[in-house]
C-alpha cells in the first residue's frame, strides 16, 4: 500500500506540474505577464523538487542498488536514447583505452568502464532509463539521477540524422534534475535574514526582474527578509536557481554518432556547432577528436612525482580538479595525514618563476607541474 500511496502522491504531483507547465504555454510573454510567469516558474521548481526528493518515509531502500565505487579522477556520465550507439560508443572507447578488469565491479549494475587518458583514470558510467520519466520519479530513475548529479562531465549522445528532438528532450529532464549543462552559476547574491524585509539590488539593467517579480518568487518560498543582488541580467528561472541552492553545473559534449551515414558537406556544418563532436562509434572515427575534447571540459590538472634523487614519476600523475590544486590539496589526495608531516614544498614548473622554487602548503599548483615534497 506504501507503493500506492507514493505512486499516487507522484501522479497528483505531475498533474500539478502538467497543469501549470500548460498555463505557462498558454501565456503570452511580455511584461505585464513576467510577474505572474515567475510566480508560475517558481511553483513548478519546487513541485519538482518533491518529486525528486521524496518527502521521508521509507525512500527507495537500498535493494534496488545503482550505486557506484567512485574510483579515478573523473567520471563522466553517457545519456542518450536507446539505439543511438550509446553502449556501442561506452564498449568501444572502454575496449580502446582501457586497463580496469570487469571483475572488480561485479556487485554493482552498472559496470562502469575505466579508461586512462594522459595519465588520468577516467570513469565511464552509462545513466540507464534517465530518458523514459525519471524525471518524474518513476522506477530506479532517482539513483540514476542521483549519480547523474555528481559527474564532471556529461555525454549526450545523439543520433546525427534526429539530433535536435532527441537534444531538447534530454537538456529538459536534466534541467528537471536540477543539472544545469553548459551554464556559470547565475551572479546573484542571496542572503537571508531575520528581519528587515526584502532588500533588493540590481547592478545593472534588469530586462526581466523587478523588485516586486523577485519578492513575489521568494513570498513563493516563504522568504519575506532576504539581501538579494542582481549583478548580470538575470532571468526568473535563474533566482529560482540560487533560492533553490541545489543546482549543480556540469559541463556537457553532444556527441553526434553514425556520421558514416551522412555526406562531407554535412559534417562540416556540424563541425561549426558548438560543444559538438561527430563521431562514428562503430567505425571508432574520430575518438582522438572526441577524448581530446572530453579532455579540455574536464578541466583535470597533472602533477607529477618527484622522490628525492631522483627522475620525476611521468607514467602516473596525481590527478586534481582544476580549483583545488593547492599543495594542500595534492598532499590529501595522497594520504590525509601527509599534510602534518610537510616542511616545505620543491616544485618546477609554470606555477613557479624559479625551478626549483621551495613553496608553502598553499601555492597553487598547474598542469605538468613536478613537486618534491620535504618532510620535517
Amino acid at each position: 500500500s506504501d507503493d500506492f500511496e507514493r505512486t499516487n502522491a507522484n501522479m497528483s504531483l505531475l498533474a500539478k506540474i502538467a497543469e501549470i507547465e500548460n498555463e505557462m504555454a498558454r501565456t503570452q510573454k511580455n511584461k505585464a505577464t513576467a510577474h505572474h510567469l515567475g510566480l508560475l516558474k517558481a511553483r513548478l521548481a519546487k513541485l519538482r523538487r518533491e518529486l525528486i526528493t521524496p518527502k521521508g518515509g521509507s525512500g527507495g531502500g537500498p535493494g534496488e542498488g545503482f550505486d557506484v565505487a567512485k574510483t579515478g579522477d573523473a567520471r563522466i556520465g553517457f545519456v542518450g536514447f536507446p539505439s543511438v550507439g550509446k553502449s556501442t560508443l561506452l564498449s568501444n572507447l572502454a575496449g580502446v583505452y582501457s586497463e580496469v578488469a570487469a571483475y572488480e565491479f561485479t556487485t554493482l549494475t552498472t559496470v562502469p568502464g575505466v579508461i586512462r587518458y594522459k595519465g588520468a583514470k577516467i570513469q565511464l558510467l552509462d545513466l540507464p532509463g534517465i530518458i523514459e520519466g525519471a524525471k518524474d520519479g518513476k522506477g530506479r530513475g532517482r539513483q540514476v539521477i542521483a549519480v547523474a548529479r555528481t559527474c564532471n562531465l556529461i555525454l549526450i549522445v545523439l543520433d546525427v540524422l534526429k539530433p535536435l528532438g532527441h537534444k531538447k528532450l534530454i537538456e529538459h529532464e536534466l534541467e528537471g534534475f536540477g543539472i544545469r549543462l553548459n551554464k556559470q552559476p547565475p551572479n546573484i547574491g542571496f542572503k537571508k535574514k531575520d528581519k528587515g524585509g526584502i532588500n533588493f539590488t540590481a547592478t545593472c539593467a534588469q530586462s526581466e526582474l523587478d523588485a516586486e517579480t523577485v519578492k513575489s518568487i521568494l513570498s513563493e518560498y516563504k522568504i519575506h527578509n532576504a539581501d538579494i543582488t542582481l549583478r548580470s541580467d538575470a532571468t526568473a528561472d535563474d533566482l529560482i536557481d540560487v533560492v533553490e541552492g541545489n543546482r549543480v553545473y556540469i559541463p556537457c559534449i553532444y556527441v553526434l554518432n553514425k556520421i558514416d551515414q551522412i555526406s562531407i558537406e554535412e559534417l562540416d556544418v556540424i563541425y561549426k556547432i558548438p560543444h559538438c563532436v561527430p563521431i562514428s562509434a562503430h567505425h571508432r572515427w574520430n575518438f582522438d577528436d572526441l577524448l581530446e575534447k572530453i579532455w579540455d571540459y574536464l578541466h583535470l590538472v597533472r602533477i607529477y612525482t618527484k622522490p628525492k634523487g631522483q627522475l620525476p614519476d611521468y607514467t602516473s600523475p596525481v590527478v586534481l580538479p582544476d580549483g583545488k590544486t593547492a599543495v594542500e590539496d595534492f598532499c590529501l589526495k595522497i594520504h590525509k595525514n601527509l599534510i602534518k608531516e610537510l616542511k616545505y614544498a620543491l616544485v618546477w614548473g609554470s606555477s613557479v618563476k624559479h625551478n626549483p622554487q621551495k613553496v608553502g602548503k598553499d601555492h597553487v599548483l598547474e598542469d605538468e607541474d613536478v613537486i618534491q615534497l620535504v618532510k620535517k
